[in-house]
């Protein structure tokens, strides 16, 4: 018995020097980790202080050298050159009465103003001073001469494309995306690189590397996003053309934000090579490049730039279809679907009222106009685009904003991407009864959760395609009028106020090209009308949206136009009569 008892005595020592070994373990083990994650927020804060300090030199250079040219150049007119559209801008470049070198620093004056007030630029593109010199001894290409912006995550060799995401910082391109080269070859002149939201999947533009792009037409509201800096920069005067990408609105929401104009191109009509997502492999809802200008004419010129036989030869996985003038020209008669509300989230007054405007010229002008409705909206939000853009449940997303402060613009909208998928589903099983939609939401962030479910979801959108361009042929309708979130929002709604995507996010599912013209300003009226607003669901995402838009007196109001895939020409056509009769109305 005695031996017994030693020998407990002995296994409860051991437990007890076990459970001390444990626990130091543990103890040690969590000082490491919070040991590598301090070190993690330094690496990250040092990574953010080198692309600041890269920005500023850059700006700085930029601004030496414009000084330069001033003081050797002093009969520029500088005000004639910036207020030229580009086609008046491209002829008499070709023509020879404006020099290459005037329009240039004449463009990078403006964009160092512009950014000092909007901080729509990432970084000014100093090889562009050199690449100037080229095309000034060449004088061949469509856009000879022109100086042009890009996007941020459009791959520029030596320059990063961070998509605004510390993790993809210090990782310059190896060469140019395919884009950018054709550009070049087409005489353009690439300068400048402009801000995009942290993460690219938000309509805002901040992110903790660059900080918050404003408005141009009003500093106290967001330029929108994700192409936000393409669009305060193209509205604020700084550059003629931009080039941006759009997954759920990234071009039309900052157009019709910023009063000006862009194009989704169809899915597959210009080269994606080169430009960088925040995750790849996503196939549901397709990104698309596409160009901002001032005026269609200006959107039509880019696409004529980009569709040519260097874009086809760059990138096989392009259709070799150039642009078609004779479609963009055209001026038979339209039969054109309208509709003032998809039925998901409320119009705001300006956007309902802007559509019911343009479909009054257009009827007067001999156009023929059939009401039509989305099929199935609530359906194609909740099943087909949120599950088909965070599919795998948002963790690729996260795993990018990993060892990376969170952008205020952001962060509301991640918080439910952190919840395991358990709580979201119990969530949205309580919400369901109360706020149906934010409980169809919450359930559509768990993703799909098999390759099996994947397989089908892509399936569904392919059906969902079929249906409805099945239906646009049973009304036999040519383009769509529809609205475009507006206006401008005030700060830090755009990551919580996500329901208004429905009004562009649904042309990413069918790849159908879309285009946002500017038609009219908000007025006192609409703001009048805003106060009494409710919305479809009179829940947390109505009032958020009304309270996103309120305060907008002033600011540009305009309208979506949208055709079938491929028929890119027919959209900008359709742009441009909407352009014209909104211009003839005016005058």
């Amino acid at each position: 018995m005695e031996n017994v008892k030693v020998c407990m005595q002995g296994v409860e020592l051991d437990r007890r020097t076990a459970a001390l070994l444990t626990g130091a373990a543990c103890g040690a083990g969590a000082l490491v980790v919070a040991l590598l994650k301090v070190r993690t927020r330094r690496e990250a804060q040092e990574k953010i202080r080198r692309a600041k300090d890269r920005r500023a030199d850059s700006l700085q250079r930029a601004e030496q050298a414009v000084q330069r040219y001033k003081k050797s150049h002093t009969g520029v007119d500088s005000a004639s050159i910036l207020a030229k559209s580009l086609t008046e801008l491209t002829n008499n470049l070709q023509e020879g009465s404006l020099s290459p070198e005037d329009v240039f620093y004449s463009y990078m004056e403006k964009t160092l103003d512009v950014n000092k007030d909007l901080n729509c630029c990432t970084g000014i593109l100093l090889e562009s001073f050199e690449e100037l010199k080229t095309i000034a001894s060449k004088k061949e290409g469509l856009l000879y001469g022109v100086p042009v912006s890009i996007k941020e995550n459009y791959a520029y060799k030596d320059h990063d494309s961070s998509c605004g995401v510390v993790v993809n910082l210090d990782r310059p391109a190896h060469k140019d995306s395919v884009i950018v080269e054709v550009l070049k070859r087409q005489g353009a002149i690439p300068f400048v690189k402009t801000n995009l939201p942290q993460a690219l999947l938000n309509y805002d533009c901040g992110n903790p590397i660059y900080g918050q792009t404003v408005n141009p037409r009003n500093p106290q509201k967001t330029s929108g996003g994700s192409s936000g800096g393409e669009g305060a920069l193209v509205g604020g005067g700084g550059s003629v053309l931009g080039f941006g990408s759009d997954v759920g609105g990234s071009i039309r929401i900052p157009a019709s934000f910023c009063g000006i104009c862009g194009l989704k191109a169809t899915a597959g009509r210009l080269s994606s090579k080169g430009l960088k997502p925040i995750y790849r492999g996503q196939k549901s809802v397709m990104s698309s490049p596409g160009p901002m200008a001032r005026d269609v004419d200006g959107l039509a010129l880019g696409m004529r730039a980009l569709l040519c036989d260097h874009m086809f030869a760059l990138d096989p996985t392009v259709p070799p279809i150039p642009f078609d003038m004779q479609i963009y020209q055209s001026s038979k008669p339209l039969r054109i679907g309208y509709l003032e509300d998809d039925g998901y989230t409320q119009p705001s007054p300006s956007m309902a009222r802007g559509v019911r405007e343009v479909k009054a010229l257009l009827e007067q002008a001999g156009h023929t106009l059939v009401p039509y409705t989305p099929l199935k909206i609530t359906y194609a939000v909740h099943e087909l685009l949120i599950k088909g853009i965070l599919a795998d449940g948002a963790n690729t997303l996260i795993k990018k904003l990993e060892g990376s402060p969170v952008d205020p613009c952001l962060r509301e909208q991640v918080i439910p991407y952190y919840l395991p998928h358990w709580l979201k589903k119990t969530l949205s099983f309580l919400l369901k009864p109360v706020l149906p939609r934010a409980s169809a939401v919450l359930r559509s962030l768990c993703g799909v959760g098999s390759v099996e479910n994947l397989w089908k979801q892509h399936g569904d959108v392919e059906d969902y395609i079929e249906e409805t361009i099945a239906e646009w042929r049973r009304l036999n309708i040519d383009v769509l009028l529809c609205p475009v979130i507006g206006p401008a929002y005030n700060f830090l709604y755009c990551g919580r106020s996500s329901g208004a995507l429905s009004y562009t996010l649904l042309y990413n599912l069918l790849t159908f090209p879309a285009g946002v013209v500017p038609v009219s300003t908000v007025t006192a009226g609409d703001e009048e009308e805003l106060g009494s607003y409710e919305g479809h669901f009179r829940d947390h995402l109505d009032k958020l949206f009304k309270q996103a838009v309120s305060g907008g007196e002033g600011l540009p109001v305009a309208v979506q136009c949208v055709a079938l895939p491929w028929q890119d020409e027919l959209c900008l056509r359709f742009m441009k009569e909407v352009e014209r009769l909104v211009q003839q109305s005016r005058n």
